[in-house]
């Protein structure tokens, strides 16, 4: 029986993905713990801490698909945590008293820690993915559309033209930052735990530091320089990251969410049959993707506080707080893997109608480049006399007393300075957009385009 939308066989295809799912399974969870104990029992075993012995037959028990996942339930609501009944069952499963040689040394938070790490940098390569897909399908789309007009709105209101390159290109630029930001965060929080039951080693005399680097060689993970039980800072980190991610696609999303709107037409979700009809209205083509992009990011949000508390720790070894994470680390990994999926098929298939974006352009007769006439005649009126002119003949346009063109090419302040086709140019969106194409390059540059 499913709880959550993220394990729901009805509801979890919106909210995350099948490999991410993987991941942060009971299954993912026990099979890299398992993986934690078995690379253990081998470092331990070169260092003479354990027998040869132990070792191999320790290793012949790390699938975690042989442990009955239903008695380890049971096991871990009595116990309190997982990783003691995993070491039993590991233990007895091992022949000639051998399982007694696992978990030497070694404390249930070193072991879940560890293993948490591992299945986050798993779920790090397939975020790394998103990204990069996500990247060359904005790539795409900035490219393609380098050029076309449309109009840049401010408070939700006609402002001046952009191109739809540029729209695109500045949301590019998060990713690239995202890029970065990732790539930065790897050395801090891909660091394996073995500290034993305080973080000193004590158990394990002077061999411990010795085992502590084996064990993070043998996982692929940094040595930490001390214990981490109770600084949670990458963890933390992690989750503001995922926080950013997710702030990025929906700025994504409420802009394609807001361009599908009927009254402007100007860019729609990628088209599948029945995706988005409604159950009454049969003309309706509503956002699908974008919407769970935006309900996603605000789940990748709470819970990345959330994280941050979790920071709050008691002492040496939490209590509370640290099991707030066995919860949390799983769903947000989750639902970010969901807002990324929905995201990068937005930027791999959005489709786009430049002449409703010019049309859009249009609606206001061109006031949209009133501050391109007020620049064109400042330099022979004055800005602010241009600016008070320009705006007191908008407010006779908005009133329906004439045609913007007409307006200006009639006043007596500005026929003397400007003809009605030097009006007309300043008039037309292609010639008001700046340095957008420029900007564009400089984005796409850096995708190597």
């Amino acid at each position: 029986m499913s709880v959550t939308a993220f394990d729901s066989p009805v509801f979890s295809g919106l909210f995350t993905t099948e490999a991410m799912r993987a991941i942060w399974s009971d299954q993912g969870r026990i099979q890299r713990c398992l993986d934690v104990e078995l690379a253990l029992a081998r470092v331990q075993a070169r260092l003479g801490l354990i027998p040869e012995a132990a070792a191999t037959e320790i290793q012949r028990h790390g699938d975690a698909a042989s442990y009955d996942l239903a008695a380890l339930g049971k096991a871990t609501t009595r116990a309190g945590s997982p990783i003691i009944p995993i070491v039993n069952a590991l233990v007895a499963k091992c022949a000639d008293g051998y399982g007694e040689w696992a978990h030497w040394g070694a404390t249930t938070q070193d072991i879940l820690d560890t293993g948490m790490v591992l299945q986050m940098r798993d779920a790090l390569v397939l975020i790394q993915a998103d990204i990069v897909a996500i990247c060359a399908g904005l790539a795409r789309l900035a490219e393609t559309h380098r050029d076309v007009p449309m109009a840049g709105r401010s408070n939700l209101q006609h402002a001046i033209p952009v191109t739809f390159g540029y729209k695109i290109a500045v949301i590019l630029s998060g990713f690239q930052r995202h890029r970065e930001r990732l790539a930065q965060l790897r050395p801090r929080l891909l660091v394996a735990q073995f500290g034993g039951a305080v973080g000193t080693l004590a158990s394990l005399g002077d061999q411990g530091l010795a085992v502590q680097q084996g064990l993070a060689a043998e996982l692929g993970l940094a040595q930490p320089v001390i214990a981490w039980h109770t600084a949670r800072d990458a963890l933390a980190e992690a989750g503001q990251f995922l926080a950013l991610l997710a702030g990025s696609c929906a700025k994504f999303g409420l802009d394609v969410r807001l361009m599908m709107q009927t009254e402007l037409g100007e860019a729609f979700e990628p088209f599948q049959a029945g995706r988005g009809s409604s159950s009454t209205m049969p003309q309706k083509r509503n956002p699908v993707s974008s919407n769970f992009i935006h309900a996603g990011a605000a789940l990748v949000r709470q819970m990345s506080g959330s994280l941050v508390e979790a920071m709050v720790q008691d002492h040496e070894r939490g209590s509370g707080t640290f099991q707030m994470e066995w919860a949390l680390v799983p769903e947000i990994f989750a639902a970010i893997a969901g807002v990324l999926a929905h995201t990068r098929g937005l930027a791999e298939g959005l489709v786009i109608d430049p002449v409703r974006m010019r049309a859009n352009l249009d609606l206001t007769g061109g006031l949209v480049l009133s501050e391109a006439v007020m620049m064109g005649l400042g330099t022979a009126l004055g800005r602010n006399r241009a600016h008070d002119l320009v705006y007191d003949i908008c407010r006779e346009v908005a009133a329906g007393q004439g045609g913007f063109l007409d307006l200006l090419a009639a006043h007596p302040e500005i026929a003397p300075h400007k003809t009605r086709e030097e009006l007309a140019g300043l008039l037309d969106p292609a010639n008001y957009t700046g340095l957008a194409g420029a900007m564009v390059d400089r984005v796409l540059g850096v995708e190597g385009l």
